[in-house]
């Protein structure tokens, strides 16, 4: 697990290229599974867990056969970066299964699209304890870098559980606030690909969209950045295909934000 910080030392400057800067924005709104913490793994297996379980109860009932949750394709087409619900709703779909919506507190046996997204919630909880949260090291660092140039941060994600995972991963004070799943469904906020997560976390902030900076390594996150208006969208890329960020509105795609810093002499003897 990194806890950069309080332990990290290296003191980075942005590169001369580097385009996010106090002179042109006020704010950078971070995703958090997959931008800043290492936790798409464990939310997508999650994920398979759940709707194989309930494809295999399904299979057995019908007799049909039984076709797994494909974590390669599935979970990047219909679950990541959504709010959970949608992402239940959006897979079934895909297969052709129509079910009732159901109630926030079904139980996680419960044959409804909120039944089934509560079974993935409990897996998850369960892997967090277990295995705990790692974040990704150059994401960190920019957050940092971020932060000495007093601009304002945000997380925006489509988790129910970013306050625990944020804490696991003890990043949680880096941030001036946090929009997550549990906001989307209080204040009714269409979930990604629409804007209106960011939007909000822009207005928490007291910044203009046009003055601030989307992260993002989901499509539908990608696609909610260019939307809302914001001045910059950045993709983080770990499908190695950066055309399917930048062809959904990214301004600039990286494999690590990290990448955007110099950390000079610092570097010397990490």
């Amino acid at each position: 697990m990194v806890k950069s910080e309080n332990g990290n030392k290296r003191q980075p400057a942005c590169k001369p290229e580097c385009p996010v800067s106090s002179e042109k924005f006020d704010a950078v709104i971070f995703d958090m599974d997959g931008v800043l913490t290492a936790t798409a793994s464990v939310h997508a297996s999650s994920w398979k867990r759940a709707f194989d379980q309930y494809l295999r109860l399904r299979s057995a009932r019908s007799e049909k056969p039984f076709i797994p949750f494909d974590i390669e394709t599935d979970y990047k087409s219909y679950v990541d970066g959504k709010l959970r619900n949608d992402g239940v709703k959006s897979f079934l779909e895909s297969r052709g299964i129509e079910i009732p919506y159901g109630n926030p507190s079904d139980a996680p046996e419960s044959e409804t699209i909120c039944g089934i997204g509560n079974l993935k919630n409990s897996i998850l909880e369960v892997a967090i304890e277990t295995v705990g949260v790692d974040t990704f090291q150059g994401s960190v660092d920019f957050v940092n870098y971020v932060r000495k140039q007093e601009l304002k941060t945000a997380v925006v994600t489509a988790s129910r559980n970013s306050e625990a995972i944020l804490k696991a991963a003890g990043i949680i004070s880096l941030f001036d606030v946090i929009v997550d799943g549990n906001d989307a469904a209080r204040l009714d906020l269409g979930g990604k690909p629409a804007p209106d997560t960011f939007l909000q976390a822009a207005q928490e902030l007291g910044v203009e969209p046009g003055r601030a900076v989307v992260v993002e390594d989901s499509i539908s996150g990608i696609q909610a950045g260019r939307d809302g208006g914001f001045g910059l969208v950045i993709g983080v890329d770990h499908y190695n295909d950066p055309d399917a960020l930048t062809g959904n509105g990214a301004d600039l795609v990286l494999n690590d934000l990290g990448d955007m810093l110099d950390f000079g002499e610092n570097k010397k003897g990490q």
